[in-house]
């Protein structure tokens, strides 16, 4: 592989796919991942104490809708959601599909006779949920990420794809986010890294909140959020691997 930097949404260069690496051999070795973390955003040992504390915070008591990662260290988060009443989105995987998100809710769960603790599990999301375009959502007031590595200036990375800056990008450009809507993440502590393990790039969006089984991170750092989709670093490979993002040039540019 070469060592020249690729740039754009796929998130990936040489020294984040190391640190990714070095973070899943470490869970691993360190019996805190719950299975083969390789690959993964990684399911941790405590995933539900975290999921618990984040649920403590302000910030999920005074949000009535919130976009959830479909990974499953977030399934605790998720469950929480659904019990709470909370409308919960999930990017429907890849963002294959043009309705790209899947709306569900405890009501939606009960009218499919599915259990919430079943919905709660992404495959099980996707086939009760309701599949939702941009202007059929409800404006967002909390985001939780799953990431890989994450730093406590508020720096993010999850498996290289890049799809959590996209999928954000185009809630911004819908006015579905707003500049202050905080995002969160629940975490193993080790998978926190120092700063400058994590440089923030233009397309990056960080962290507000860091929750551990042991430990609440608030960030204050200032970095500046993307104001939705940048067409110049979207690559021609990803037009075609995405059919929303045809849709959406065609929209907004054309």
């Amino acid at each position: 592989m070469s060592d020249k930097v690729k740039t754009g949404w796929s998130g990936y260069n040489l020294e984040k796919d190391r640190l990714r690496s070095e973070i899943w051999s470490l869970l691993k070795e360190e019996k805190a991942a719950i299975r083969d973390p390789f690959g993964h955003i990684p399911n941790f040992v405590g995933a539900e104490k975290a999921a618990e504390k984040l649920t403590e915070l302000p910030i999920w008591r005074d949000a009535k809708t919130i976009k959830c990662n479909p990974d499953s260290p977030q399934v605790p988060v998720r469950l929480q959601a659904l019990k709470d009443g909370k409308r919960l989105y999930m990017a429907v995987p890849k963002l294959t599909n043009t309705r790209c998100f899947v709306e569900l809710t405890a009501e939606i769960l009960r009218q499919n006779n599915v259990e919430l603790g079943e919905g709660a599990i992404a495959r099980q999301a996707l086939k009760f949920g309701r599949l939702v375009s941009f202007t059929e959502m409800q404006p967002i007031d909390l985001v939780m990420v799953g990431c890989v590595a994450v730093t406590r200036n508020g720096g993010r990375t999850g498996k290289g794809a890049g799809f959590a800056d996209l999928e954000l990008a185009m809630l911004k450009t819908f006015g579905l986010i707003e500049s202050n809507t905080p995002i969160a993440t629940t975490t193993h502590p080790l998978q926190i890294v120092a700063d400058s393990r994590l440089p923030m790039q233009a397309h990056d969006w960080s962290l507000n909140w860091i929750v551990t089984p042991f430990e609440v991170i608030e960030i204050n750092a200032d970095f500046p959020r993307p104001t939705g989709l940048n067409w110049d670093n979207i690559r021609p490979e990803q037009y075609q691997k995405i059919p929303i993002l045809r849709k959406l040039k065609d929209q907004f540019i054309d």
